[in-house]
């Protein structure tokens, strides 16, 4: 089976979208289904405003279509609701084809934390974009909930993974900071809520692994924070893997696979009682989740790293690359079917 990704999200983005629909293609390769993705690649494009280093592209109907067509998949899935999102999803309707996308940032907020739109306007927008998929997928049962309240249909889960190879308490970096290190990882933007995190009474070392637009100012109102900028691959590994709480103070994001990183590592979670966390860690033992963020990363200091890696371990990319092609599926299904009426209709 062939799959065709459009996503808005790409290189040279690091985050989670793109970690999850990398790792995604590496395993629906050993499933025996080929995805191809179609990107901002090649096309012009804008700064996102007030997030400069994000750029969308601007694509065109004509070459969008190309290639689609170019890439004859058996199933288009729209992973993103940006502009290679919108025309992918243009072309499915023009031409009459099933298509399934996904929910994966809750943009709303993050709109609304930058300008006064209401979370209200957002989602309905989002709504109807999604309303005309043959379903969305979705990471967790508290999205589900909260999206099912907020009118959308059709949704399916779609779990995520960890490469637990990659991320492995044998990498730890040997860092030369006082202990124990908090540290938390991914875009240094308010959505995050960083602050939460850097202003609270700790012992030892806070760090920081990320950019943004907002790490210039953060870098000035904590200057006892260590911020490291970008990291990837195995440097990314041996810098968690040193961490003895990882904190991930984000209120917003749909799931967080930083966190199932950071547990592969070997290392607690310390996390508000949120979507995300909630869902990840629930009632194991491998993080706490408290509105109080300064009281669980203390309680995350004693809980056991042999627990945390455990836990990722059952928590393989496999898994949720088996969920992702079953959701799509149905798409190759009907296509047949709908090939063998039009070859009927044409025969007769």
């Amino acid at each position: 089976m062939r799959i065709l990704i459009a996503t808005d999200a790409w290189y040279p983005q690091v985050n989670g979208v793109v970690r999850s629909l990398e790792s995604l293609a590496a395993q629906a390769r050993r499933l025996g289904t080929e995805i191809q993705f179609l990107t901002p690649e090649g096309f012009p494009s804008f700064a996102l405003p007030t997030y400069s280093s994000v750029r969308l592209a601007i694509p065109t109907a004509r070459e969008i279509a190309r290639r689609i067509e170019h890439a004859a998949p058996d199933c288009l899935h729209i992973a993103t609701e940006g502009p290679i999102g919108v025309y992918a999803r243009r072309y499915c309707m023009k031409n009459g084809l099933s298509f399934t996308t996904s929910f994966m940032t809750k943009f709303p907020e993050y709109i609304s934390a930058r300008v006064p739109i209401p979370d209200s306007w957002s989602y309905a927008v989002l709504r109807r974009f999604h309303a005309a998929a043959r379903a969305t997928m979705i990471s967790t049962a508290s999205l589900r909930e909260e999206l099912t309240a907020r009118g959308f249909r059709n949704l399916v889960m779609w779990t995520r993974g960890v490469d637990t190879e990659l991320f492995a308490p044998e990498r730890a970096a040997a860092l030369e900071l006082p202990r124990p290190i908090f540290l938390s990882v991914g875009r240094v933007a308010v959505e995050k809520n960083l602050p939460s995190f850097l202003g609270l009474d700790l012992p030892g070392s806070k760090v920081v692994i990320g950019d943004g637009p907002q790490r210039a100012e953060l870098e000035r109102r904590f200057p006892r924070a260590h911020f490291l900028g970008t990291l990837e691959g195995e440097t990314l590994a041996a810098h968690i893997a040193a961490a003895d709480v990882f904190v991930f103070p984000s209120r917003t994001d749909t799931f967080g696979i930083v966190q199932l990183e950071a547990l592969a590592c070997g290392v607690p979670v310390a996390a508000y009682p949120v979507m995300g966390p909630k869902d990840v860690i629930d009632d194991h033992p491998v993080g706490i989740l408290d509105e109080d963020l300064r009281a669980a990363c203390v309680k995350a200091l004693a809980l056991s790293r042999a627990q945390c890696r455990e836990f990722a371990l059952a928590r393989s990319w496999q898994k949720s690359a088996a969920q992702f092609i079953a959701n799509c599926r149905p798409l190759r299904e009907s296509a047949a079917v709908q090939a063998m009426a039009q070859a009927g209709a044409s025969a007769g």
